[in-house]
Parts: structure tokens; sequence; C-alpha cells
């Protein structure tokens, strides 16, 4: 069978003023019709880059130096620009790694659909509409038709990229090419995601190539896989082949920092893969760290007391109220958390895990109930001593860096920030001295300081939020998704920094996560959440091994693993 792809010695360069760096070098790689390829490796390895060099939509100053890409016998590389408008939509469809980017929040999601449905296929009028409700509900997403008319910002993180799978879709293309597809998913919606991108792939013939940084991912549905480091190809082969017996270190790294879902662990595997060997990540001394330092007595035995809380939503406004549609995000929710506690919360995206998080965190109104932070009562309040000072204690780390982080300064003031704000620091010499420790310990570098976040791939920004969140030293953290971003080997190594931050420092975490393996090894207790109410509430132990509620068996039937390849480390 003929390489409906096949790319052969790509070189990607970015000419600087400090000189030409190479993103992506000497990369061959083919994929065949009714395949699907996994291309791995960490942030900045070149995965993305070399989707975006197979489109022609690399970031300018960047530029294909070297090589060629032949897509069903045509070398792309001699496409012109209308050419490439042509094929991009109609021949190769592109999921992108952030939902929010990748949509126009001026436009509902139905007027993005038809346009690109129309644009893509020629289909046009209610057949249009009629394949625009198709894909909504193909993707998993309810209530297709009415949610046609809303926009992106009425849709959850996950629900986005959902959205985003759609698009890609609708032009029934020969090759997608998937950046980070189920970065933002649940497990429910990721199987589902998963398996029509199969049945697609098999059914129509149509490739697929999958960047991700989840091998849990590549080992439910990808035939192939290709590792990455710093920019060339270290290994490629059969995924079984890759899963059981990888041969280059650094796809041993990986594989080894994959979180365990059948068993908990004390802390992550987390190995650097460096030229001629490995070497595993130093832990923190906190003993001889500002961030070592106590906090004291805490307030209360109990961080957090949510009580009755409710959220509901406009979907749809109208002048007459019995026109309206409201979305009831949170129903009468009621948990605590204990000072110095790990608490998680999992469930489907849109089941009002997030909403939850902001209410605590003050970013919406509550509708109705009570939320506590050590036994201050917070809710719908903004002013007095009492209340600043129990908003003072808590920090949020977002599921999405592209839009937490302010474009327009610089790493070193958006890390400074909250030092400055909450004067956490006694002069400037020594704020900028716990700026470059804080992105030491995230894995950056006192390098990033004077950089902008655009400088920077997914992975990195969002260990810019948590340096962010770790700087004021709060009490309580909330991590909604920190690690949704990140290739695995870095997630082992942020996930060891705040378990062990939190076991100096006391904090406490509500920790939201849709990788249910993650969410085994960092918390204490967990809550299942479903259409805005809680299922369950047990230990993690408890749940992981006797679950009670329908719901949550569901999920854990569903948690991707990789112990069916054999991983026993």
């Amino acid at each position: 069978m003929s390489a409906l792809l096949d790319i052969k010695g790509l070189d990607v360069s970015f000419p600087t003023r400090r000189g030409t760096t190479y993103a992506v070098r000497d990369v061959s790689l083919t994929l065949k019709p009714g395949e699907i390829l996994g291309l791995v490796g960490e942030s900045g390895a070149g995965k993305s880059t070399v989707g975006n060099a197979i489109v022609n939509l690399l970031e300018p100053p960047g530029e294909i130096t070297a090589g060629e890409i032949m897509f069903q016998g045509m070398n792309l590389r001699d496409q012109d620009a209308e050419a490439m408008r042509n094929i991009r939509g109609q021949k190769i469809g592109m999921i992108f790694q952030d939902p929010q980017t990748s949509l126009n929040p001026l436009m509902t999601i139905g007027a993005q659909l038809v346009e690109t449905i129309m644009k893509t296929t020629q289909v046009f009028g209610s057949a249009a509409i009629n394949k625009a409700i198709d894909l909504l509900n193909s993707v998993g997403i309810d209530q297709a038709e009415a949610r046609l008319k809303s926009y992106p910002h009425q849709f959850s993180g996950g629900m986005r990229q959902r959205v985003v799978i759609a698009l890609a879709l609708a032009g029934d293309p020969d090759l997608v090419i998937a950046d980070e597809p189920t970065t933002a998913l649940d497990v429910s919606i990721q199987a589902q995601i998963l398996e029509l991108i199969k049945s697609l792939c098999r059914e129509r013939k149509m490739g697929v190539i999958i960047v991700t940084h989840d091998i849990g991912v590549i080992a439910n549905i990808a035939d192939r896989v290709s590792v990455m480091y710093n920019g060339a190809m270290v290994e490629t082969g059969d995924v079984r082949q890759i899963l059981t017996d990888p041969q280059h270190e650094y796809t041993k790294s990986l594989i080894a920092a994959v979180p365990r879902g059948d068993m908990k662990v004390h802390r992550f595997t987390s190995v650097d893969y460096i030229e001629g060997g490995a070497q595993t990540h130093r832990r923190i001394d906190l003993d001889r760290h500002w961030l070592g330092e106590k906090l004291g007595q805490q307030p209360s035995p109990t961080a957090i007391s949510v009580d009755a809380l409710n959220k509901t939503f406009v979907l749809k406004k109208a002048f007459l109220k019995r026109n309206r549609v409201y979305l009831q995000a949170v129903n009468n929710v009621s948990l605590s958390i204990k000072t110095g506690e790990s608490f998680g919360l999992v469930g489907e995206s849109g089941s009002g895990k997030s909403t939850v998080a902001r209410l605590i965190a003050g970013l919406y109104n509550v509708d109705g109930g009570s939320i506590k932070l050590f036994d201050q009562e917070v809710a719908n309040k903004r002013t007095g001593k009492d209340v600043i000072d129990a908003r003072r204690n808590l920090q949020m780390i977002f599921q999405d860096p592209y839009s937490s982080l302010n474009a327009r300064i610089r790493v070193q003031d958006i890390v400074a920030e909250p030092i400055r704000f909450y004067k956490t620091a006694s002069s400037e010499s020594e704020v900028k001295q716990i700026v470059r420790d804080l992105l030491d310990h995230v894995g950056l570098g006192s390098a990033a300081m004077l950089k902008y976040p655009h400088e920077f791939s997914g992975g990195q920004r969002q260990r810019i939020s948590i340096a962010r969140a770790l700087a004021s030293r709060p009490k309580i953290l909330i991590c909604d998704e920190p690690t949704s971003a990140l290739d695995v080997s870095v997630q082992a190594h942020i996930l060891n920094l705040l378990k062990d931050l939190q076991d100096e420092l006391g904090l406490t975490m509500l920790f939201i996560s849709h990788d249910l393996p993650v969410i085994r090894q960092m918390c204490d207790r967990v809550a299942v959440m479903r259409h805005g109410e809680i299922c369950e509430i047990a230990s993690t132990e408890t749940l992981f091994n006797a679950p009670q509620h329908p719901y949550s068996k569901h999920l854990l039937e569903l948690m991707p693993s990789m112990e069916d390849f054999g991983k026993t480390g």
C-alpha cells in the first residue's frame, strides 16, 4: 500500500538575532491510509512544529529549510498559498492544542461549523445545519441543536475541545493532524473521541497523526509510535514494542514517568534524559529555601467548607423569563476539605467541577449556599479585612495556560506580581531571587525570566502559571487541570513538587483533573461529580478499589491503562 504521507529529511529553523535555532532536524516519517501514528515527546521537542510544517502553518520567522513532504503523491512544499488553503480542511484537518484560541469568540459555535462545512464540502442551507448538529452529537455534546447558538465562552474547556474536533472533521479530510486532541477531556469523553477517531480512520481509510504527551492515549489508539527529543526522532516502531521494550534511554524515561492507575505510590518516577544516560530529578531542599518556612499555626482544622452550593447560567436570554434557557451548573453541592488534605474532584467535562472551583475562589458569584475558608464566610463577599485575609490564603492554577498569562509582560514580572502585591519579600533583589528559584523548581531555569509567554510551548506556559501560584505562599491551592498541558516527564516533576510543598508547608489542595491515575496518586479523598451534583465522596483507595455509585464504576472502567501492555515499573 502506497503511503498517504511521506516526510523525508525535514528541517525547520527559526532565525533570530542570536543565530538560527533548529526546532526540527532531519525528521522522516511515513503514514499509510487508515493508520494512526502517535508522535510523543516533551514540550518543545518539535512535535507540534512537525504538524504545523505539514500544513504550512509555521509561525514567522519559522521556515522549512530542507526535506520534502509528500502527501497523496504531491510535494506540499511546492504548493502555493491558494493551493494550501484548499488542502487545509478539505484534505487535511487540524485539531489544535488550545481550543480557546482556535475558536472565534465573536461567532456562535453553529456559525463557525456551518461556515466550515460550506467552505470545505459545498453543502449549504439546512443540510449544512443538519451536518453541524450531527458533528456535535458525534463528539458527545448534549442538546446539540440548542448549543449551536452558544458562544465559545459558554462551554467548558473540554467541551470547546470537542467543538474543535468537530470542526476538523467537517470537511471529511483524508488526513487529520491532532495536536493534543484529548488534553482537556475527561476519561469518558476521551474514550468516546478516541473511538470516534479510530472508527473514522478504519471506515474512511483516513490517516491520523496524534501529537500527545499522554502515553495512555498512545497505548489505546496508535498503531505506531515515533518518539521525538530535542527536535529529532530518537525511536520509531510498533506501539506494543515501544511501550513494552523501548530501546532509547529517553523513551524509557517517558514510559517510567506515566502515573500508575493500578496502585498508589509515594512519589512519581521522574527521570530526565540527557545525552549519555539518565539523571533523576533532585528534590527541593526546602530546609534551606524560603518556600520551606513554616506557615505557622493553621487557623482551623477545616480549610474549605461548602454547603448547599448552587450556580445557574443563562444559555439563552429572552425578555420573557419563560423563554430563557438555563443551565444548572452546580446543584446543591456540599463538601468539606480538611486543612493539609489533598481533595480530588472528578467527572465529565461540563459536570460542574471547574465551576465549583471558581465559586470557591470567588471568580463567580454564588446563587445560593455557603462557602467558608478557615471558618470565614466568603460567598459573594469582596470587602472586609477578614474576607480579604481569607482570600489571600487561596491561589488557583488554571486549566488554560494560554489565556491565564499576560502576553505583554515578561515572565519575571508575571511570577513576581503576587510577591509584590502581598509583600512577601523585603526587597526587590529578594523578589528576583524568589522568582529565579521558583522557575528553577518548575523546570524552566532562570533564563526564562526575561522572555515573554509567546516564546514558550503550552506545557512550559503551565509551569509559569504554577510558579506564579506558589509565589504568594498560599495555604490553599486550587489546581484546575494543572498538568493537562504537560508531557508525562514534566508532569511527574510538577506533581512531585506539589507533593513536596504540601508535605513541608501543610498546603491544602483542591485538585481537579480528568486524569484518574493522577488523582489516585495525588489525593487523600475524592468526590465524583455528574450534572452539577456529587455522586460519591470516598477515600481515594476506597473509590478506586470499591466504587459504590454506578457512574464512578463507569469512569474507572474507561480509565486508560498501560498495564495491558505489560508495564510493571
